[in-house]
């Protein structure tokens, strides 16, 4: 992954991602060696993507598929959105300052 920025003042391209439900998402492939392929080999994956549907991941596999000579075996997948909303907590209380 590398920091883009945009022309709106520096501001990354991640970052304005992640502001419109982007979350962290990283992937654990194994895939069988292609001159052993009784051997699995493991990937580490990692991009902004969109839970349930993880749209950039999955064309990364497709990508895969068509192109890399190793045979998928599994996929282990997970996501956390790094911007939450914040907690708001309500308590009887009124501060005044004069």
């Amino acid at each position: 992954m590398t920091a883009k920025h945009t022309r709106n003042g520096g501001v990354s391209e991640d970052f304005l991602r992640q502001l419109s439900g982007y979350g962290l998402t990283t992937a654990e492939i194994l895939y069988r060696m292609p001159d052993h392929p009784g051997l699995l080999q493991s990937f580490i994956w990692q991009d902004y993507d969109i839970a349930p549907d993880f749209p950039t991941l999955i064309r990364f596999l497709t990508f895969w598929r068509e192109k890399l000579d190793g045979a998928l075996h599994s996929v282990r997948v997970g996501h956390s959105k790094l911007i939450k909303p914040a907690e708001i907590k309500a308590f009887d209380a009124e501060f005044r300052f004069h």
